[in-house]
């Protein structure tokens, strides 16, 4: 086969020129093909379509792993080495070159051809979480972090503060970590010094705010975040996500920008549902084997991660990211711990006058705050995997004083919540102080933390909202605690009336009014 045969072939598949800059490489002594760039004639792309990168219709990988794509028409984009591919296997199919051009090209036996006429505009029909937008150039001056906009920890626990109430020592550590984490992003290692990674792992009971943290810390830092559970995640190959997803979601999280993702934050939620299974007789593949898998993430590695999907499996594209640069933050609840320190506690119990009781740590709320590495890795987590996660800290049980003081302190409390409702309507909400005290006392009694303090108030909160809307007239609602423990009825003023009717407040109890 000549240069001419092997031209028309190209045109009749591509139905594009080949350039001349370009040319293609002539058949071999063996008469094979070998692959040629084309390239299709179309107008100038726009601002808008060069912000993305072009991926291969054939394998999904995008322009900066599989190299420059070969265009042709309807906006068709095919990598090098597929193309390669296609032309070998028709050179193995042993049809002969005026075979070739009289078939039908979409119906050719045993040749992976892709007929065109099938495909319409197919870049323009892929989802915009699906596609990666371009690197920056590697020449650009400025650093990717800048340490002087990253506030100090005192600063970073300041804002925490205005958010979160309590868990003083949690906030400072998170505050330390966080900070050195993005000075050592923008350290020089030229000095062949290099700051490890100081990922951290948070233990405390359901309910007292290890998530909120997360997501308040995110949010005055302006970096991306992704939250995910480690409940789903499997072994790579049994149903469920891949340990990679973590990464996609950061990656989703930062509108696939790969280098804004890689100096992200993952928050892997329930990561004590990981924890290695006491039963040995089944196989255990979503807790010991998901900590193996996730040394590698947690260290530091290229990882290969889908876009716009949570498995390697769906026919995406898929992107390398660094996870060298990437703070991950586990927190789990760690269920029945307190019983592991307990037996570590009480080892030093005895009998006789001043000895330690077994019973003496059964009513200690705070006694996860004795926790210790050994302790965890009694609980299922293995050595390698807390050896990852140097900054290890608890938060601390939810008083009565604290919930009372979470209802109103915070920017975004919920009595300010509901105040704002009903603000609405016109109508001003007010709380007692021993209403409040009754709220925390009945959410105490609930053992769930923090949530269960909006579950109480929507309890009597549910008659208020219905009826008050029905009378323009109403004008200040107070709560009282008999109220709330649903021994009397709330305080009504109407508007322009200076005294407190309390005979209207039974009709708004009863959904009378």
């Amino acid at each position: 086969m000549n240069d001419n045969d092997y031209r028309e072939v190209t045109d009749e598949v591509c139905a594009a020129e080949t350039p001349d800059t370009d040319g293609g490489q002539p058949a071999g002594d063996d008469g094979k093909m070998h692959m040629t760039e084309v390239t299709a004639d179309s107008d100038k792309p726009t601002e808008h379509e060069t912000e993305y990168e072009d991926i291969c219709y054939i394998c999904h990988r995008p322009e900066h792993i599989a190299g420059r794509m070969i265009k042709i028409p309807n906006d068709i984009c095919i990598c090098q080495d597929c193309m390669q591919r296609t032309f070998d296997s028709m050179n193995q199919s042993g049809f002969s070159m005026d075979d070739m051009m009289n078939l039908n090209l979409g119906k050719m036996p045993n040749i992976s051809m892709i007929n065109l006429s099938d495909l319409q505009n197919l870049q323009g029909t892929l989802p915009k979480n699906q596609k990666l937008k371009k690197k920056k150039p590697k020449e650009k001056t400025e650093p990717v972090i800048d340490i002087t906009k990253i506030p100090p920890p005192h600063r970073i626990k300041a804002s925490l503060d205005e958010y979160v109430v309590g868990q003083e020592q949690a906030k400072k550590v998170m505050s330390v970590a966080v900070y050195n984490h993005y000075k050592r992003i923008a350290a020089d290692e030229k000095d062949g010094i290099e700051i490890e990674k100081s990922n951290m792992l948070m233990i405390g009971p359901t309910g007292c705010g290890k998530t909120y943290l997360v997501k308040t810390l995110a949010r005055l830092l302006d970096v991306p975040l992704a939250i995910t559970d480690a409940t789903s995640l499997t072994e790579a190959g049994y149903i469920g996500d891949d340990i990679e997803s973590v990464v996609s979601k950061l990656l989703a999280a930062a509108d696939n920008d790969v280098e804004r993702a890689e100096h992200g934050i993952i928050f892997i939620d329930e990561i004590d549902k990981i924890a290695k299974k006491r039963n040995t007789n089944q196989r255990d593949v979503s807790g010991e084997s998901v900590q193996q898998g996730m040394l590698k993430l947690l260290e530091g590695a290229e990882v290969e991660v889908p876009v716009g999907a949570s498995s390697k499996n769906a026919m995406v594209p898929m992107t390398m990211v660094n996870t060298k640069n990437i703070l991950f933050i586990c927190g789990g609840a760690f269920p029945d711990l307190e019983e592991i320190i307990k037996e570590r506690l009480n080892k030093t119990a005895s009998i006789g006058f001043g000895a330690k009781l077994k019973d003496e740590y059964d009513n200690n709320e705070d006694l996860l705050s004795e926790v210790t590495v050994e302790d965890v890795r009694k609980f299922g987590m293995i050595p390698e995997f807390l050896g990852r996660l140097p900054v290890m800290f608890t938060l601390n049980a939810l008083t009565e004083d604290a919930l009372v003081r979470i209802l109103r302190e915070p920017k975004n409390a919920i009595l300010k919540q509901y105040e704002k409702l009903l603000a609405m309507d016109e109508v001003k909400l007010q709380f007692d102080e021993d209403a409040l005290r009754a709220i925390a006392q009945k959410a105490k009694g609930k053992k769930v933390g923090a949530r269960a303090l909006r579950a109480v108030i929507e309890e009597f909160m549910l008659d208020i909202m219905y009826e008050i809307p029905k009378d323009d007239n109403i004008g200040i609602v107070t709560i009282t605690k008999d109220y709330v423990e649903k021994k009397g009825s709330p305080r009504i003023e109407m508007r322009g009336c200076a005294r407190i009717t309390d005979n209207m407040a039974p009709q708004i109890a009863g959904g009378t009014l």
